[in-house]
């Protein structure tokens, strides 16, 4: 006989999927207990974040308020010494210049801030 016998194997197969089937089923139940309740202050566990954004006038905006370049960089050395440290949600104008997304991103890099979110707009269907 030169063929392989399939049959055990099937066999198996099927005992092995009866199996699955059944204990399935138990291991998702779960236990339901009463909770006790207790009167807390909710926890703020939310990192902070800051809004940069960036107009395609070259006009920088430090959570909505307008500030120069020099002003900027210091609010930068400010908020990379927080424990922890903020993200920077990064908003630039669809006109803004690369180059000047790219010189704020230097400016945040040399800063110290790492975690940086670009915001932008969902596509309109």
């Amino acid at each position: 006989m030169s063929e392989i016998n399939m049959i055990p194997m099937i066999d198996v197969m099927l005992v092995l999927l009866i199996v699955f089937i059944i204990s399935a089923p138990l291991l998702t139940n779960s236990v339901k207990i009463d909770l006790p309740t207790a009167s807390s202050n909710p926890v703020d566990t939310r990192e902070k974040s800051v809004q940069l954004a960036i107009k395609s006038e070259g006009n920088f905006y430090w959570n909505g308020t307008l500030k120069d370049k020099d002003s900027l960089q210091g609010l930068m050395l400010e908020a990379s010494h927080q424990t922890p440290q903020p993200e920077i949600q990064l908003q630039a104008d669809a006109h803004t210049s690369y180059e000047t997304v790219a010189q704020v991103m230097a400016l945040l890099s040399r800063s110290g801030l790492a975690k940086i979110a670009f915001i932008s707009l969902p596509e309109k269907p």
